[in-house]
């Protein structure tokens, strides 16, 4: 009975840690590009662009399409 409860709140806790998953536009500032990542980036070597935070890869690399710094050579 232990074991099920355990594993059933395990379970609990992973489906929340997949949703909380955020995502990122960030520009690269030597090389001029965009890309999406999943971690909050460092403001060392990258910026972010875009509206902030996404929350799924696909809105986030749709968003990249249409910012207009991601899209000027």
């Amino acid at each position: 009975m232990k074991k099920l409860i355990v594993c059933g709140a395990l379970a609990a806790f992973g489906a929340q840690a997949a949703n909380a998953t955020e995502f990122y536009i960030v520009r690269d500032a030597a090389t001029k590009k965009c890309t999406v990542v999943d971690t909050k980036p460092t403001p060392t070597t990258t910026t972010v662009v875009g509206d902030g935070v996404y929350k799924t890869k696909t809105e986030a690399e749709s968003a990249v399409k249409t910012t207009k710094v991601c899209t000027e050579q």
